[in-house]
């Protein structure tokens, strides 16, 4: 064995691993907040892709929003309602997040506790009865 094939085969090892480590090709994704439990363990977060700040909740997507400040309520609203029931849960942004919510509202002229305000507003609106293809049961037919 030659002492060159030994350099070529840790060239070898140095672009695989290079290669394995590279973003993967197509939108990139980047992680901005995460909930989690007491145990560690992921239930919602908020990433960028393409543009959109895309919120999670429980593994899988629940939405997306051009509006950093809906999507960060959005979580802090789900973290709020874990606390409620008794869990213990811990929410972490990013300043890039924090950031363009502050900014995003602000711009609207309101702070951002005022804004959540609203949202829970806006939430809290219950659809009307017999709205959106349901029906009262005396109406249905079999």
């Amino acid at each position: 064995m030659s002492i060159n094939s030994k350099a070529r085969r840790d060239a070898k090892k140095r672009k695989i691993a290079k290669a394995r480590n590279a973003p993967l090709p197509g939108p990139s994704i980047e992680p901005h907040a995460e909930l989690r439990d007491a145990q560690g363990r992921l239930l919602g977060g908020i990433v960028r892709r393409e543009g959109e700040w895309t919120l999670g909740l429980g593994g899988r997507i629940v939405g997306g929003s051009e509006s950093a400040a809906r999507v960060l309520a959005l979580l802090e609203r789900a973290a709020s309602l874990h606390r409620g029931e008794g869990r213990e849960v811990s929410l972490g942004c990013s300043a890039a997040l924090r950031t363009a919510a502050q900014t995003e509202v602000a711009e609207r002229g309101l702070s951002f506790e005022e804004f959540r305000v609203e949202l829970e507003k806006e939430l809290a609106v219950e659809p009307q009865p017999g709205l959106g293809g349901l029906h009262e049961a005396s109406e249905v037919r079999h």
